[in-house]
């Protein structure tokens, strides 16, 4: 029988598919409540473990992970302008005004008011799987 070593790559390649899975699980479920005990649990692992092994393979944290994909789809959803932005935040999984535009801003460079305001005219006749594209978020603040 042979023993596995904490660094074996039997040990990383699992470990790499957990993290797939919980990358995912993010993208899939972003509008739920999510936190990282939850999402470790669910790949059994210690939240510990999966926060260093995700910062390590996709170069930002399970939160920031979430964020991002939070902030791309209140993206579509105040170009397509018809809800507020209250509307949005609550519809994209965040619980509070405050730091959904706080995060936004970080990472669209304007608070999401103006990103409707300006967004409703840019987008017209443009295909939303362009416009998704072209104004996908950047995150360039927390490198």
């Amino acid at each position: 029988m042979r023993a596995v070593s904490v660094n074996s790559p039997d040990t990383q390649l699992r470990d790499l598919a957990r993290l797939r899975r919980v990358r995912d699980r993010i993208d899939r479920d972003y509008a739920q409540p999510l936190d990282v005990e939850a999402l470790a649990q669910g790949v059994h692992m210690s939240a510990g473990h999966l926060s260093r092994q995700f910062r390590l393979a996709y170069g930002e944290s399970v939160y920031s992970y979430l964020m991002t994909r939070r902030i791309e789809r209140a993206m579509a959803l105040l170009r397509r302008g018809d809800l507020s932005v209250t509307e949005v935040c609550f519809e994209v999984g965040c619980s509070s005004l405050g730091t959904f535009s706080t995060r936004f801003t970080e990472l669209v460079g304007v608070p999401p008011s103006v990103y409707r305001r300006d967004a409703a005219g840019e987008a017209e006749g443009m295909p939303s799987c362009v416009a998704k594209q072209v104004t996908r978020p950047i995150r360039n603040r927390e490198a």
